[in-house]
């Protein structure tokens, strides 16, 4: 009996042993009924912090945070849905996640309007928790996605007013009721001269940013501009695939139309608007401002345009897109090409930014970048500028591209556009721009000096993307804008 008792021993540690062995790392999700009860249709993440967010708001691009994706399509309420190391991984495959201890959420993009893929309202989400991870050894991960994000509510007070209407142009594009609005912020003379009318400034913020920026706005008094009072608006430029920068696009409409014939007037009959009107903005904003003033000549009365998104595709951040045989990825010596910089050191570089893009599926700079210039492909989605795996540049892109190249715009239409926009154009940019902006700044500025135009192009030696907007640039600009409307009135 007693070789019989050691074999059947030894089975009993074999099973154990079986049983017992680590297995590699993977995510079971189920979502609550309650969070969305219809099938849902779209892409799913896990996202790995550091730190704890429920949602997770988005992902550093200097230091972008790990994390898994996967399309799915008829995922039912309850029903068990597993990411393993088949998903789709960023920045590495998840078996080569770094062990240890990170707060793990799920979150299912709904894509309703937001820009976030993680944190738009509507999105269905898992609350945080923190785990010990080891992609060999720590098995399968349960999560429920329960919670539902919240839209951030806009608090009116005496002086900072939301304006929201629904857009009729843009509702008929996209087929679904489309809101465009604007946080506004009055001057105290408003509630006490009723019958006085006021110029309006214009602000677009740049990428990410909102109307809830005209609470910064106020704080700041915006509305004393030079010594002139003015009603200062901050528009939302955000929509699904990111930044609109109200030009009128395939991808997302009829924006800037929106604005100039839906939203403003609108606005200023109801804030006694007298009809002199600027814009204004930074970065993103600041090529919505200055694409504003040259679509618009005789709406706006001129644009204070701050380190602006590239102005001239010859140098598209580092890129001349038009260039036979061009790669967004390594430039012609087959160095890979930076994004940005700090300090003069390259900080990013296209190939894993565009690999973080694809990772997150919309709303990323690049991305946004084509849902305006591109035309719209056979797929109903932006067509893309390069091929995501080799950089290759695609030239029919390219080309399609021309229409928003404000440089290309400028030179083609000077002979109707020049005396409209004479004494309206003033563009400021760093000399070390972050993202590498001050290159296309100097052609544009050397385009217009070859058209003779008195446009105000200017470039502030060591200063980047971040310093360049300051009290005394602000300064300048309020009191060039106060000047203009003195000129308006003569």
């Amino acid at each position: 009996m007693r070789p019989f008792l050691s074999f059947a021993f030894l089975l009993v540690l074999a099973h154990h042993a079986h049983a017992t062995e680590p297995k590699p790392l993977e995510f079971k999700f189920t979502f609550d009924k309650s969070a969305c009860e219809e099938p849902f249709t779209g892409r799913v993440y896990v996202t790995f912090r550091t730190t704890r967010a429920s949602p997770p708001t988005g992902l550093n691009w200097f230091k972008p945070e790990p994390g898994l994706a996967k399309d799915v399509k008829n995922w039912k309420p309850g029903e068990a849905l597993v990411l393993d190391d088949k998903a789709i991984a960023f920045p590495s495959p998840l078996a080569e996640l770094k062990p240890g201890k990170y707060f793990v959420c799920a979150v299912m993009d709904r894509d309703l309007g937001g820009t976030s893929f993680l944190a738009s309202p509507g999105n269905v989400f898992s609350k945080a928790v923190q785990l010990e991870l080891d992609p060999k050894t720590s098995g399968t991960i349960e999560l429920k996605l329960d919670q539902v994000v919240k839209g951030r509510e806009f608090k009116e007070t005496d002086t900072v007013k939301l304006v929201e209407i629904e857009s009729k142009l843009l509702t008929k594009f996209h087929g679904k009721p489309m809101q465009m609005r604007g946080g506004v912020v009055l001057p105290p003379s408003f509630a006490k001269e009723p019958e006085r009318k006021y110029p309006v400034v214009y602000e677009v913020t740049g990428f990410g940013g909102n109307h809830f920026a005209a609470i910064n706005a106020a704080n700041r008094k915006a509305w004393n501009v030079g010594d002139t009072e003015m009603i200062w608006v901050v528009l939302d430029g955000n929509c699904r695939l990111g930044h609109h920068v109200f030009a009128d696009s395939e991808n997302n409409g009829p924006v800037g139309k929106a604005l100039v014939e839906e939203l403003i007037p609108q606005l200023e009959k109801l804030y006694r608007g007298s009809g002199v009107r600027f814009t204004t903005g930074h970065s993103s904003g600041g090529w919505s401002s200055l694409w504003l003033q040259v679509t618009y000549p005789d709406t706006f009365a001129g644009c204070w345009s701050t380190a602006p998104d590239p102005v001239d595709f010859r140098d598209f951040q580092l890129v001349n897109i038009y260039a036979k045989g061009v790669n967004i990825f390594t430039d012609p010596e087959g160095n890979r090409r930076p994004l940005a910089r700090m300090s003069g050191k390259p900080v990013l570089f296209y190939k894993p930014f565009s690999d973080m893009e694809e990772y997150m599926g919309r709303g990323g700079q690049l991305g946004s970048f084509e849902a305006v210039f591109s035309p719209r492909g056979k797929d109903g989605k932006p067509r893309k500028l390069w091929n995501r795996k080799t950089g290759a540049v695609d030239p029919e892109v390219a080309k399609a591209w021309e229409k928003y190249d404000i440089r290309l715009v400028l030179e083609r239409n000077w002979k109707t556009l020049g005396p409209k926009l004479a004494g309206k154009i003033h563009v400021f940019c760093g000399e070390e721009d972050t993202f590498y902006l001050d290159g296309p700044t100097r052609l544009f500025k050397e385009s217009l000096a070859n058209l003779k135009s008195d446009a105000v192009v200017e470039l502030f030696p060591k200063r980047h993307h971040g310093n360049l907007v300051d009290a005394a640039l602000r300064k300048r600009m309020n009191s060039e804008k106060a000047d203009a409307v003195r000129k308006a009135g003569e």
